[in-house]
This record gives C-alpha cells, sequence and structure tokens, in this order.
C-alpha cells in the first residue's frame, strides 16, 4: 500500500506537541525546581499529570468524539466502572487503574487527530533531550546529580529515603548491587531525564516500537538518533528485559509482518504459560533478576483467591510492585485484567505491515513486562508516546491513509 509521506506543509499541531514533550519531561523539569526553587511534594507530581490530562480532554472535547472512539471510550466507562465497584466494596479510595486508562484513553484518541509531522516532531524532541542528559549523566555523574539531585527530588515527591550506602545523590533504585547484571560501562544504572531507572528502560522499549514500525517512514539521521539512543540505554541501563525485547523486535522487524493478528491476542496466555514453566524449574528463584522477578509473579498468581480477583483485598494491591498481572487484579478485579488484555490484542490496527509490526512489538513490550513489573508500562513518562503512535497509525494508514495516497495519486497525475 502506498505510504502517505510527511508533507513540508503539514501543520505543526502545537498543543499535541506540548503535551507529548511535557509527558517525557515534567519529571525532571520538576526535579530542577524542587532543588533550585522551591521543595516539592507528591501533590505537586499529582497537580502536573492532572494538568496534562485536563487540557487532553479539553482538546478531545473540542475535537469531538466520533465513531472511531467508540472502542477506548467503551474501555474507559468499562474501567469507571470497575472503579466504583472496588472502591464501593473495599470503602476505600483507589484510582490507580483509572488513571492508568485514562492517559491511554486521551493518548490513543489525540494519536487518531495528529499529523505525521506533528509525531514524528514529539518523538525526536523527546529522544535528542534523553539522549543529551544520558551522555551528561554518562561522562559526569556529579554535573548530573547538580541538575536534579534525583535522591532528594524523590525523598520529598514520593518519600523514598536516600540510600544509606551511597551519598552520590541519585535515586537509590538506580545504584543497583554488585551481583546485578551490568555491561561496566558505567558504576550504576542511567536514569537520564526520568530520574529512575525503570522508566529509562521502558523508554528504551518505546522508541524500539517506533523504530521497528515507523523507521520505513523516517530520514536516515533520525533513525541513526534513535538506534543511538537505544544502544546507550541497553548498555549503561543494565535492563535485562529491554536487551531481550530489542534483540525480538530486530528480526521481528522482518518477521512481524507475517504473523497474524491473533497471535496478539494468544501473547499474554502464551507468556504466562511460559512463567509457569519458568518456575516450574525454580519455584524457590528470589533473586532480583529475570528468573527470580517471573517466579516472584508465578508465585503471587497462585497465591490469589477468588475474593482477590473480585477485587475483595484492594489494600494488598500497592504491594505487588513487580507483578503486573496481580497489581492490576487486586486493584481492578479479574475483568479490568481481561478488559486491558483486550485493548492491547484488538485496539491496534493490523492491516499494513507497519501496523502488524507496532501490535505485534506492542503486546509483547506489555504482555512481558507485566510478568517482571507493574506500573512502569502504564507511566504518563512512556504510556502516552506509544499509545499517541497506536492512534496514529491506525488511523494513518487506514481509511485516512488510503484517501491520502489517492488524492496524492491524483494530483500527480493530473
Amino acid at each position: 500500500m502506498a505510504q502517505r509521506g510527511t508533507s513540508a506543509k503539514e501543520p505543526i499541531d502545537y498543543g499535541i506537541l506540548a503535551v507529548g514533550v511535557l509527558s517525557v519531561t515534567y519529571n525532571c523539569i520538576l526535579a530542577f525546581i524542587n532543588h533550585n526553587i522551591t521543595p516539592l511534594a507528591p501533590s505537586h507530581v499529582v497537580l502536573c499529570e492532572i494538568l496534562l490530562l485536563i487540557y487532553s480532554f479539553g482538546y478531545l472535547l473540542k475535537r469531538g468524539l466520533f465513531q472511531e472512539d467508540l472502542a477506548p471510550l467503551a474501555y474507559l466507562l468499562a474501567t469507571i466502572f470497575l472503579t466504583v465497584y472496588v472502591m464501593a466494596v473495599n470503602r476505600a479510595g483507589y484510582i490507580d487503574h483509572l488513571r492508568n486508562v485514562l492517559i491511554i484513553f486521551a493518548f490513543v484518541i489525540m494519536g487518531r487527530w495528529t499529523n505525521e509531522r506533528t509525531l514524528k516532531l514529539v518523538f525526536t524532541i523527546c529522544c535528542a533531550v534523553v539522549l543529551a542528559v544520558l551522555v551528561c549523566e554518562i561522562v559526569s555523574v556529579q554535573a548530573y546529580v547538580a541538575l536534579f539531585h534525583p535522591a532528594e527530588y524523590f525523598e520529598n515527591t514520593r518519600g523514598v529515603p536516600r540510600a544509606t550506602y551511597s551519598d552520590l545523590g541519585l535515586f537509590r533504585g538506580a545504584l543497583g548491587f554488585p551481583s546485578r547484571f551490568s555491561f561496566g560501562i558505567i558504576d550504576h544504572r542511567s536514569s537520564s531525564i526520568f530520574l529512575e531507572q525503570v522508566s529509562l528502560a521502558n523508554f528504551c522499549g518505546v522508541i524500539v516500537i517506533y523504530l521497528v514500525s515507523f523507521s520505513n517512514r523516517l530520514k536516515l539521521l533520525d533513525r541513526l538518533l534513535f538506534i543511538f539512543t537505544v544502544v546507550l540505554i541497553l548498555v549503561t541501563n543494565d535492563t535485562r528485559t529491554m536487551l531481550i525485547f530489542s534483540v525480538v523486535c530486530l528480526g521481528g522487524y522482518f518477521i512481524y509482518p507475517w504473523i497474524p493478528k491473533i497471535c496478539d491476542f494468544l501473547m499474554m496466555p502464551g507468556i504466562v504459560v511460559m512463567g509457569f514453566i519458568i518456575h516450574s524449574f525454580r519455584p524457590d528463584a528470589h533473586d532480583d533478576d529475570f528468573v527470580g522477578r517471573i517466579s516472584g509473579t508465578v508465585r503471587n498468581i497462585i497465591a490469589m483467591d477468588i475474593p482477590a480477583t473480585l477485587g475483595l483485598e484492594l489494600e494488598k494491591a500497592t504491594t505487588f510492585v513487580d507483578s503486573g498481572y496481580v497489581y492490576i487484579t487486586y486493584g481492578a478485579t479479574i475483568f479490568g485484567l481481561i478488559l486491558f488484555w483486550l485493548f492491547v490484542s484488538f485496539f491496534p490496527a493490523g492491516e499494513t505491515p507497519n501496523q502488524k509490526r507496532l501490535a505485534h512489538s506492542l503486546s509483547l513490550f506489555m504482555f512481558l513486562n507485566l510478568m517482571i513489573g507493574s506500573t512502569a508500562i502504564f507511566s504518563m513518562k512512556t504510556a502516552g508516546l506509544v499509545w499517541l503512535l497506536v492512534g496514529f497509525l491506525k488511523v494513518d494508514e487506514g481509511a485516512r491513509g488510503k484517501r491520502a495516497a489517492t488524492q496524492t495519486a491524483a494530483t500527480v497525475s493530473a
């Protein structure tokens, strides 16, 4: 199918550009304010996300909702119902999962409204900023800490105490430990503008998805920027999951277009089954490594009872920070997990080669991450970009893309 190229006449949508870039960079902006202007509290971080979501929803209301938005809207409404149910039966406030779905809803529909020029600019700016700060962190960690003071920021805004065994000023999770997998390039796990290592690892995964599904629409210099950023993150962040994911997607670029869409639906149960197989060989694995994380998630799944799957044990939800499947189930019931599974599996389009590359890599990224983590894939810092891309490709290479290609061909013929 003919691809619609980037037109120099396409206007930049500055609203989407601002939301897209700020969703990735707001954390480091707040960290700079926290040390250099005024100490911040958790409420300031929440307020930033709320303001970005309010602007996003205002943008969508101004544009209007259409038939193409029914699936995300139904997902959001079902999640609101489940959230009200869980809070009612537990007599406690809990909107974490609803907030996650609000981010998906807002960005996937904004993706439908954006154009190629704006989308590329959002990804390019975010990648360039991440790369610039990452290079600063690698060259001089003292200069990096002087800019953002990560440990102080997370202590003030997340209540995470500073590490007593280090005075570097880095977030304690980024310090790592001697036995952890590492390439040995730097003496800690890189964090860049995210100030903590997990979001940077997931940003790497998002850029891999972008490269796999969009590289044939990028210029050579842009490709080199994204590839170099991915490689530099992989060798300094020491992320095992994203290293595996990146290698799979490297081959997947050629294989994904030939894989049927139903495989996205089978991805989650397939990964869970593989998790049970790994657990059967290492049932007592508790180390902070790939096998240990998977085995821990399987143990938590086995430990769930019927009340837990029905959302009657909400107070336990936040204790499963490394078990995504369990985290979603405790906080949104088994039906919340099923809705997420169905939305990730079926909402992304799967007609063109690029759409198939996106759909398959997205499913692998989400469902593999849920075996070894929980909240990271829902963070606005990374989720916003990937769902913006999903919304854009679903429409751009769908009916709208076909119409644009036909009109371009007619113009050229005339």
